[in-house]
């Protein structure tokens, strides 16, 4: 099995790093309140995605840039930007 890493955002500028096996599906469940940290704090988008990683490998780079803490280390690592204003 593969799995992805995956930013997203919401309109409030929220960020959340999560993985999964489906991205596309993982994020319609936190849109659609089934992840409780997200839950009410959608839309949802994703803003960047890895490639395919072994589990082992995604759950590494998750905890590196969940380290991060939505700060400049996770806009630089994957490459994100916060809009104008913040």
């Amino acid at each position: 099995m593969t799995y992805r890493v995956y930013v997203i955002q919401n309109r409030e500028e929220q960020f959340y790093v999560g993985l999964s096996e489906d991205v596309a599906r993982r994020v319609e469940q936190h849109n659609t309140g089934q992840s409780r940290w997200t839950k009410g704090r959608g839309p949802w988008t994703i803003v960047w995605q890895s490639d395919k990683l072994s589990l082992s490998e995604a759950r590494k780079l998750e905890n590196r840039l969940k380290r991060q803490k939505g700060g400049h280390g996770l806009f630089h690592l994957v490459g994100v930007r916060r809009s104008s204003g913040s």
